[in-house]
């Protein structure tokens, strides 16, 4: 399984190269966006690992470029970059993770292990999943509301999928996060408030029936009524 490493800090990249060899995955290795951009088109890798900060193309514009080419590779972020607002660009652009530096590299490897385990998952059949005149095509990765189509990012229409598969149960901000993001919970980030105010915007805003709700001090559900 082949994996590669972006990275523009010489010492930080060649010792993820060797943790990762020792734990038995194939690694190529890149300083630059540029250079990281041609190797993961030409290419088949089971996982992108990008800093944040780098050459040529920094790390958001990297993986925005690549999803734009349609390349659906998990990514991985690497950044001393840990405000709410950096997490969400890394989001928007299309990474999978996010990882905080410094880390340990026991870390990494979870995640590593969790987004490469992920990848090679593969819908067979067509799935679509409905509520309340909601309707998603898991397949086609569309939505619609009573017939309208409503243009989601990746990460919205993940966070949506995970409150349609489980309508009327309350959802913690934590569990949000963990099946959504693969993140452990930080109770300083407000991340899950933002995609849920992102997801009423375009799910809820234009409808008379509102469909995602607050449970105050537990979290937020999916429902046709108050």
């Amino acid at each position: 399984m082949k994996i590669l490493v972006v990275e523009d800090e010489p010492k930080t990249l060649h010792a993820i190269q060797q943790g990762l060899e020792e734990s038995q995955f194939e690694v190529d290795i890149a300083y630059d966006g540029l250079i990281a951009k041609r190797l993961a088109l030409k290419n088949g890798y089971a996982l992108i690992i990008t800093d944040v900060i780098l050459p040529g193309l920094n790390g958001f514009e990297l993986v925005r470029e690549l999803r734009q080419c349609g390349l659906s590779t998990p990514v991985l972020l690497l950044t001393a970059l840990g405000e709410t607002a950096d997490k969400i660009s890394g989001f928007d652009a299309g990474a999978d993770q996010y990882l905080t530096k410094p880390f340990q590299f026991a870390e990494l490897l979870a995640r590593v292990r969790s987004l490469t385990k992920r990848g090679t998952m593969v819908a067979m059949t067509a799935q679509t999943l409905r509520y309340a005149g909601l309707e998603m095509n898991l397949d086609a990765k569309s939505v619609s509301r009573d017939g309208q189509p409503v243009e989601l990012t990746a990460r919205e229409f993940a966070l949506l999928e995970y409150l349609l598969r489980n309508q009327g149960r309350v959802l913690s901000k934590p569990d949000i996060a963990e099946h959504v993001w693969d993140l452990n919970f930080d109770t300083g980030t407000n991340v899950v408030e933002v995609y849920i105010n992102y997801l009423r915007k375009k799910i809820d805003k234009d409808f008379p029936q509102k469909l995602i709700h607050t449970q105050f001090g537990m979290g937020y559900v999916l429902k046709s009524d108050e």
